[in-house]
């Protein structure tokens, strides 16, 4: 791995599968304890100089990785297809993500602004600075594997934090291109660590390590209530961005035909594995069965199979347990008398035998206690759940536990302002599957996370704020 500015190899391989085939796509050298204790020192030795750099110069090393994230394009989108699945569409998307956080976060680099606060006596002047909050581990997930690591890694250079990355071993090979991009941009030694190996080798040194002042995660509720507790011993700060059960709302007086191309948008990008796809479908009882009917006839007609074919829509799940997640949902649902529109099974065929896929799956007549309305499928499944008043939807809406993303559709400008601000998400799209942006604040309430990432609320979780009380002399003293 990266360690100070220098490629390591170790004894320990593991073998990058394609999910479409299930094909070798690359090998990569795995870590554990001692390395990593040899990432966090050299990320706490090149504090100092780094973030002793003015924003202009952290910024101008970022508008390099920019410069050659743009000529690499190409080469990272396929990347990422080969070693999760999505399809190409949606990994071109991701890159042209990375690429604009680390454009958004090289210009604000230089934006880092502090206060001059009045004071309460006339001999003192009072002012608050902002300062990088040390050395920063990033934890990211194999669903966005490029574009979580900018998300991060972004603000925390631009601030002048220096950074050890662990991403997620099912799809490590696009962050290790990214850190080849780091050493062409001159990146200094240090500042930027790459670590892949178990969870608990790696992540239990950063979380005990008293040098690791941040942690930024990324993944599932479960896991990110261990590290908040292991955080504790520290007292480290973190940022979580968690599970997710979006809500997506389609009211009666909503366009059917712009409501069914964003459900699918939302459903099916990335083959379902992101926590921000919709994952109860609401829709009026006056318009439900038309609706349902005109959406299974477009989802039944979405091409499935290895992304990296130009025509292909849904690619192949991470793995095997993925399919059978999906599986055991669609199965649940249907004993407790939901209908099948659509789907519902593994393809067959040679194209298929070695990858793991999963059909694109329409489900009618879904209730409450069914396992896919409480809890995250993430996979090509789309429950579709009758509503009739919108008292009754937002309540049901309102899941217990997470609050990432919600959405609804309606063409009622009244109704817009009400049920956005009645919805207990950290996101709402109106009419919009997917109302994210660089330069926003993503994240959610609840069990869905603990702070923001993207645009200057993303800086802030990577700064310390200082006050700084200066007692004058007056002219005779």
């Amino acid at each position: 791995m990266y360690i100070n500015g220098k490629w390591l190899e170790t004894e320990n391989v593991l073998e990058v599968i394609n999910p479409a085939n299930g094909q070798v796509v690359d090998k990569v050298f795995l870590v554990g304890k001692e390395e990593t204790k040899q990432a966090i020192e050299s990320a706490k030795n090149a504090f100092p100089s780094w973030s002793g750099l003015t924003g202009e110069q952290r910024g101008a090393y970022l508008h390099k990785v920019v410069e050659l994230l743009e000529e690499k394009k190409g080469h990272f989108a396929q990347t990422i297809t080969k070693e999760m699945g999505k399809s190409i569409h949606n990994a071109r998307y991701e890159i042209g993500n990375t690429i604009a956080f680390f454009k958004w976060y090289a210009e604000e680099a230089r934006r880092v602004y502090g206060d001059i606060v009045p004071a309460s006596s006339p001999n003192k002047k009072i002012s608050v600075i902002k300062q990088p909050i040390g050395v920063v581990g990033a934890i990211t997930p194999w669903n966005f594997p490029l574009s979580m690591a900018a998300r991060k890694l972004g603000p925390a250079l631009a601030v002048g934090c220096t950074v050890i990355l662990r991403p997620s071993r099912e799809a490590p090979l696009s962050s290790l291109e990214l850190f080849k991009v780091f050493h062409e941009a001159g990146i200094p030694e240090g500042v930027v660590n790459l670590v892949i190996g178990n969870s608990s080798d790696i992540v239990g040194e950063l979380m005990a390590s008293d040098m690791v002042r941040k942690i930024s995660f990324t993944g599932s509720t479960e896991v990110g209530k261990k590290l908040i507790r292991q955080s504790a011993d520290t007292v480290k700060r973190v940022s979580m961005e968690l599970g997710g059960h979006a809500p997506f709302i389609v009211f009666e007086d909503a366009d059917i035909d712009l409501a069914i191309e964003g459900t699918i948008a939302s459903k099916f990008s990335s083959t379902g594995q992101q926590c921000v796809c919709a994952n109860r479908i609401y829709v009026h009882d006056s318009i439900y069965d038309t609706f349902a009917q005109r959406f299974a006839d477009k989802v039944a007609s979405m091409a499935v199979g290895d992304g990296l074919n130009e025509e292909i829509k849904v690619g192949p799940m991470v793995n095997k347990e993925a399919v059978e997640k999906s599986h055991d949902h669609v199965t649940d649902a249907a004993e407790k008398g939901a209908r099948i529109l659509c789907g519902g099974k593994v393809p067959t065929g040679n194209e298929y035998e070695n990858g793991h896929f999963y059909l694109p799956t329409v489900l009618a007549d879904v209730t409450e206690e069914m396992k896919i309305t409480y809890e995250e499928t993430f996979g090509p499944v789309a429950p579709l759940i009758r509503f009739s008043t919108e008292a009754e939807v937002v309540e049901k809406a309102n899941h217990a536990e997470y609050g990432l993303a919600s959405y609804f559709y309606t063409n009622d400008l009244s109704r817009a302002h009400r049920v956005s601000e009645k919805l207990e998400y950290g996101m709402v799209g109106i009419n919009d599957p997917a109302p994210f942006a660089v330069q926003a604040p993503f994240g959610g309430v609840k069990q869905s996370g603990l702070g923001r990432e993207g645009g200057r609320y993303g800086l802030e979780d990577y700064l310390e704020t200082k006050l700084v009380s200066v007692a004058i002399r007056s002219e005779n003293q």
